[in-house]
């Protein structure tokens, strides 16, 4: 027995473990392992994760490599449940096996859902889905991005919608949208648009519309990657968002100022239909058109009463009239004696000059005239001062006294249906239509009866006068 012991071959530790390595790897070269991810705790300052997987009763180390954990899909969460492929190996250093894992993806829909939702509270603790910082989307816009495949009918379904309601520049960024690059691609084709110069070479757009076809949730996963949705969060331009079929929803939907049902419709929200814009703007006009007119006729008609509440001309001129020929008639007369009286006044004046007379005469009146026309000059001015104050007051006491101010201190213009002022009540007949005239508008009235008697003034009686002890004189 210790011959037999003694013949079987003897290996060092490295050599052992290196013969267990090539024993696994040949074994196990390419395996697919499902189970929950445990005491993942983040990416390693190296880039690599290191992580296990567990079951029910077992165990297994993990790691992937930097380069790897960049491509994946689904980037590692702790309690996780995933379907890994990868190479069976040992790690020497401390006599383990572990997988190195090539790709990852959730055990089934109902991972890939929790998954979702995890992902939804958090960037819903972030406000990135909240109403309040969406923007509405321009009502015209000039130039419109489209972020979709250049291939099957999403683009040409979003052209042809476009085409039918109001033709616009259209800029198209490719990319896929389903597989590893897809989140990467469309990311990038939203910061390329915002990039864009305003009225550069290439017009940046004034509305984006992000869109695909319907799919499984597999299929539409990457418009569920965080990168996307911050993309849309932080896009200075709107975006439309039109992924899946009416009943799939995605997160760039909640992120999105816009979520439309399908491709179609988010052409439709995008711009107006033409022919009913330039209808409504038709009907703008003519009703504008029709305000104008009915504008000038209110004013033409106002203009109107007013002119007829003003005096006629005949009334303004009748009693200036009249004193102008009760002037022309006394003129005759009063130039014959001031004629009279100016003669008379002459004929003495003359009897009573001699030539020394006449002299001292002339330079008495000479020296009258130039002290008068010293204080003429020195009154002038006083006298113009004085005479347009007075001008002032009168035209400020005809401005209180004028028409409309006069109804403003609450009193009221009466006028017959002929349109003749009133002036008594004794003019009015019992039942004649009135026109009553205020400050801010006139009222149609209709006399009920004939003005009432007025009472007689009745001397009141005299108060007995006081007797005294002396009695009463009258």
């Amino acid at each position: 027995m210790a011959e037999a012991l003694d013949n079987i071959a003897e290996y060092t530790v490295s050599e052992l473990s290196a013969e267990l390595k090539r024993t696994v790897e040949d074994r196990f070269g390419y395996v697919r392992v499902r189970g929950e991810i445990s005491g993942f705790r983040g990416p390693h300052s190296s880039g690599h994760c290191y992580f296990s997987l567990k079951d029910e009763t077992a165990r297994i180390d993990a790691v992937v490599w930097r380069g790897v954990a960049q491509k994946l899909r689904f980037p590692p969460e702790e309690g996780m449940e995933v379907v890994v492929s990868g190479r069976l190996t040992t790690y020497p250093n401390r006599s383990s096996y572990q997988i190195v894992i090539d790709t990852l993806e959730p055990a089934g829909v109902g991972a890939l859902m929790a998954l979702l939702e995890e992902r939804k509270r958090k960037l819903a603790a972030e406000g990135l889905f909240d109403e309040a910082r969406k923007r509405p989307i321009p009502y015209l816009p000039s130039v419109i991005g489209v972020v979709t495949s250049p291939t099957g009918a999403v683009i040409r379904d979003i052209l042809h919608r476009l085409a039918d309601r109001f033709p616009r520049h259209v800029l198209v960024w490719p990319v896929r949208v389903q597989g590893e690059t897809s989140a990467r691609e469309v990311t990038d084709a939203i910061r390329g648009f915002n990039a864009l110069t305003p009225g550069g070479a290439i017009p940046r757009p004034d509305t984006l519309i992000v869109a695909r076809g319907g799919g499984s949730v597999e299929e539409l996963w990457s418009f569920n990657e965080e990168i996307v949705v911050r993309a849309v969060v932080d896009s200075a331009i709107p975006v439309i968002a039109a992924v899946g079929h009416e009943t799939d929803w995605t997160l760039i939907d909640l992120a999105a100022d816009r979520r439309a049902p399908t491709p179609t419709a988010a052409a439709e929200m995008a711009v107006p239909v033409r022919a009913e814009l330039i209808a409504t703007v038709d009907d703008l006009a003519l009703r504008m058109a029709r305000a104008r007119l009915r504008y000038f006729s209110e004013r033409r008609n106002a203009l109107r009463s007013a002119a007829r509440a003003l005096p006629r001309p005949n009334e303004v001129l009748a009693l200036p009239r009249q004193r102008f020929d009760m002037a022309a008639g006394r003129l005759g007369q009063a130039l014959r004696s001031n004629t009279h009286v100016h003669g008379v006044r002459f004929a003495r004046a003359a009897a009573r000059l001699t030539p020394a007379a006449l002299g001292q005469s002339l330079r008495r009146e000479a020296a009258r005239i130039a002290d008068l026309a010293v204080r003429a000059r020195r009154a002038m001015p006083r006298h113009i001062s004085e005479q347009g104050r007075r001008l002032e007051a009168c035209g400020k006491l005809l401005h209180s006294l004028g028409y409309e101010n006069v109804l403003k201190r609450g009193f009221a213009l009466v006028r017959d249906s002929a349109g003749e002022v009133l002036r008594s009540a004794a003019a009015v007949a019992p039942g004649a239509a009135l026109e009553i005239r205020f400050a801010d508008g006139r009222i149609a009235a209709t006399a009920d009866s004939s003005p009432p008697e007025r009472e007689k003034h009745r001397a009141k009686p005299r108060p007995p006068a006081k007797t005294g002890s002396q009695g009463s004189l009258f």
